[in-house]
């Protein structure tokens, strides 16, 4: 593949991993052990730099200047300024800017929303869900929970009308109350754009102590450099069942009403598989597009993986662009389809789950063989309770039509299943399709509409609800 052919997103990271937050689960606090002495602050020099191979590594299209952290926003508005002018600079002839970037929102004030509006800004806000479930984790250097503060942000972005989305982070504090933090965000936030990204923090025998302590500055000696090893997880790490249940849980709600209104990421992306489209490199078949640069110019493999044996070099001695397309990337993102598991190749769903994100593949499939993902089970319950779901708004896409006519489907199919089930007598055969007797089936109640189209076929389904 040509160099100038090549597709990639860059995440940069002009404080590093210096944040004013201090989230119990954040490892990537850790990172700055990577630079000791550092400033963490991108130089102008760098940024230019940047901001020039960034578009001369891209063709037309659209061309997207992302920022993340640490915490950006410590930078200074200043910084920011100055990357929109060298975006309009340094752009070629077809393409067009995106702006976007990362924050826990709480610097934002009416200067900094009004510029990210008048930049077109796409805001990615953390949240972790309603003040008592966020303030578990998400805390500020002194202990206390970051709510307010993140709320006095939203409200900058709401009053200056920023396009934001919603980035929650799943642990073992959040993930069994679903519905409670999804209408949080629908309701109250007005998101229209969610993101929920499951923790998982790993650790060794040896550091699983340290690492359950969290990922804080220690009084008396630096907080441990987190990598990607060890086969044990911190109490933090949201369990497998538990992510299953909380996605399998705001899906039913989300296609009840919600479709085509509220966009969750995993939904999209569990959709647009039906139609061999991969836009998020967690469940692609290979991964390798979706690279970090730390404040000083070093480019990584990977955002999760931040860590020395992934480095690729730097842009101030080598081109982006070569480090892209570099053999160690290149392996990097094909060892994902070459080392998945004999059980992920004989799975089900492996068309939309292609084994996860390489970084949570360390726990043993049931035969032993290794390199599962520790998500696995929660995965399958997911993409298994969901699929025939999924498969009928794919079917509505292929005729033609819209997938937010679901909801209409499932109203007037839940009708008629109501209608089947009061007309039904004692001993008649089940209206579910069991064979057994109603009676002895579902005497008193009726089963969820889902159970009872799940023998009806996507395309009979859409044939018999016309537009």
């Amino acid at each position: 593949m040509s160099h100038s052919l090549l597709w990639f997103h860059l995440l940069a990271k002009p404080t590093g991993a210096v944040c004013n937050l201090d989230c119990k689960y954040c490892f990537f606090l850790s990172k700055e052990a990577l630079y000791p002495g550092s400033k963490f602050r991108m130089s102008d020099e760098l940024l230019e730099n940047y901001i020039r191979q960034l578009f001369e590594s891209h063709g037309p299209g659209e061309v997207n200047v992302a920022w993340q952290g640490g915490e950006p926003t410590l930078m200074g508005i200043e910084f920011f300024r100055k990357s929109v002018e060298l975006a309009v600079k340094h752009r070629k002839p077809g393409q067009t800017i995106i702006h976007t970037m990362q924050t826990n929102g709480t610097l934002i004030n009416d200067e900094w929303a009004e510029f990210f509006r008048e930049n077109d800004f796409l805001i990615g806000l953390s949240v972790d869900g309603p003040k008592e479930i966020h303030d578990l984790y998400r805390t500020n250097k002194g202990g206390s929970g970051s709510f307010d503060q993140v709320i006095r942000g939203w409200e900058y972005l709401v009053k200056h009308k920023v396009e934001f989305n919603i980035l929650c982070t799943l642990h073992s504090a959040n993930a069994d109350h679903p519905l409670e933090i999804y209408r949080f965000f629908r309701d109250v936030l007005l998101a229209r754009h969610i993101q929920f990204i499951p923790i998982i923090e790993r650790a060794t025998q040896e550091s699983l102590y340290i690492a359950n302590e969290g990922w804080s500055e220690k009084p008396g000696g630096d907080r441990p450099l987190y990598v990607q090893a060890g086969d044990l997880v911190t109490e933090r790490s949201v369990k497998a069942e538990q992510y299953g249940k909380f996605l399998t849980a705001i899906f039913w709600e989300w296609i009840r009403r919600d479709v085509g209104k509220v966009f969750v990421q995993m939904f999209d992306v569990t959709l647009a598989s039906h139609f061999d489209i991969h836009s998020l490199c967690i469940h692609a078949p290979v991964c390798g597009s979706a690279l970090a640069m730390e404040h000083n110019g070093d480019m990584y493999s990977c955002d999760h993986f931040v860590e020395p044996d992934y480095l690729l070099g730097n842009i101030s001695k080598s081109s982006m662009l070569e480090l892209v397309a570099s053999e160690a990337q290149k392996k990097f993102g094909e060892d994902k389809l070459e080392t998945l598991p004999k059980y992920c190749i004989e799975c089900d769903v492996r068309y939309v789950c292609n084994g996860g994100c390489p970084k949570d593949r360390f726990i043993s499939a049931p035969g032993g063989e290794s390199g599962l993902n520790y998500l696995c089970e929660g995965y399958k319950h997911f993409f298994g309770s969901t699929q025939h779901a999924v498969k009928i708004m794919a079917e509505l896409i292929r005729n033609g039509r819209y997938a937010d006519e679901i909801m209409g489907i499932y109203d007037k199919e839940e009708e008629l299943m109501k209608s089947r089930f009061r007309n039904a007598e004692r001993n008649d055969h089940c209206p579910c399709g069991s064979g057994m007797k109603k009676k002895h089936c579902h005497p008193v109640s009726y089963p969820e509409v889902a159970d009872f189209l799940a023998g009806v076929s996507p395309a009979d389904i859409v044939r018999r609800n016309p537009a």
